[in-house]
């Protein structure tokens, strides 16, 4: 079994140009410029890639820098700088990610172990889903996702299900700002993903077949923290030929009624 730890989204949401515009007046701002450049995929950035990702000015970079330096945000890599531990110590005080983690752990365990699959819990957040937990055996790695990663609500299991149980507003907030595929199979009609949607609604399932990955498909259930309260959602994912939707949706409506009975029971 592995656990993946934690990582920066691949993306952010993007900053506006008015948003932008005023991180630049300010060393918090800017910090932020600095420290979002990084992305899941980078390793290790040189001052130089800082200043054009930023868009902060080299002299403000490199002060700022040594700040984040001292801080711990940041961490020296030769010439070069990479994220430092101080953001991950810091990432796991948050209290609301460690309540459902530690409520869909023991449930998620138990599915990895019943499907061999990869398991996600995620949450909302904006107009994607945040994956506050994945775990995943060897066999058949799906890197499409991460922890602390992001995918858009309209095209993943996780965020159908959550799309589902938000309200209107959410769906057309996501419609104006565009369907755009992942995949040929990606669903970017409103008509038509207004209709799964009802559909997730009524069976309490969703079920997303190569929308972010070909050769992958996804199938989520609702996790409640109050009667009506959502809290995220539970999927499970596959390669399209190992996925027995019957007998792993009886596993996942199990495992995410019993993480929402925990939640509920701490509440």
């Amino acid at each position: 079994m592995t656990v993946v730890p934690f990582a920066r989204p691949a993306t952010d949401p993007p900053l506006t140009a008015q948003n932008d515009a005023e991180a630049m007046n300010s060393v918090l701002g800017k910090a932020r410029l600095i420290i979002e450049s990084f992305t899941a995929e980078d390793d290790v950035l040189s001052l130089a890639e800082l200043v054009r990702r930023s868009g902060v000015a080299k002299a403000s970079v490199h002060r700022l820098a040594q700040e984040l330096l001292d801080w711990g945000v940041l961490e020296r890599a030769g010439n070069r700088y990479r994220l430092g531990l101080r953001l991950f110590e810091i990432g796991q005080r948050v209290p609301r990610q460690r309540t459902l983690r530690e409520a869909a752990l023991p449930y998620m365990e138990d599915l990895l172990i019943a499907t061999q699959e990869a398991v996600h819990f995620a949450i909302h957040d904006g107009l994607d889903v945040l994956y506050v937990e994945k775990l995943i055996v060897h066999r058949g790695i799906n890197k499409q996702s991460r922890v602390a990663g992001r995918l858009p609500l309209y095209c993943t299991a996780t965020g159908k299900m959550i799309l589902a149980f938000s309200p209107p507003s959410l769906f057309r907030e996501v419609v104006d700002n565009g369907l755009r595929p992942l995949t040929r199979k990606t669903v970017v009609q409103p008509g038509l993903l207004r209709a799964q949607l009802a559909k997730v609604r009524h069976d309490r399932l969703a079920v997303e077949v190569e929308e972010t990955r070909l050769g992958y498909m996804s199938v989520a259930v609702p996790v409640f923290s109050g009667p009506t309260t959502l809290a995220g959602a539970l999927s499970i994912t596959a390669p399209t030929c190992r996925m027995h939707i019957v007998r792993f949706t009886a596993a996942l409506r199990t495992a995410g009624l019993g993480i929402s009975r925990t939640l509920q029971a701490q509440a």
